[in-house]
């Protein structure tokens, strides 16, 4: 994998997960069952030129197949999670 990209999994945003199940944002910036498609969208309108990967499977949950987005690097992983939080929130809202 590229060192300029940051792996994207759906369930970082998952409001029905816990930290432990894999939850990497607050549940006050979480979203319920995020599609792959969502978090495409909020990257593209940040700049992160998202770059998909429908055939990975989330190491915790490797009997689901939701895919990854793959994301430029431009700051840290979580102030990138965070604001991809935001814009799914504010896309839902």
């Amino acid at each position: 994998m590229p060192e300029d990209r940051l792996v994207i999994w759906p369930a970082y945003f998952d409001l029905e997960r816990s930290r432990g199940q894999g939850r990497r944002v607050a549940t006050a910036n979480a979203v319920r069952n995020p599609k792959l498609e969502d978090i495409i969208r909020a990257s593209k309108d940040l700049g992160l030129d998202p770059v998909v990967e429908t055939e990975k499977c989330y190491p915790k949950n490797w009997y689901e197949q939701p895919g990854r987005v793959l994301v430029l690097k431009k700051g840290s992983k979580t102030k990138t999670l965070r604001s991809i939080a935001r814009a799914l929130k504010k896309r839902r809202s």
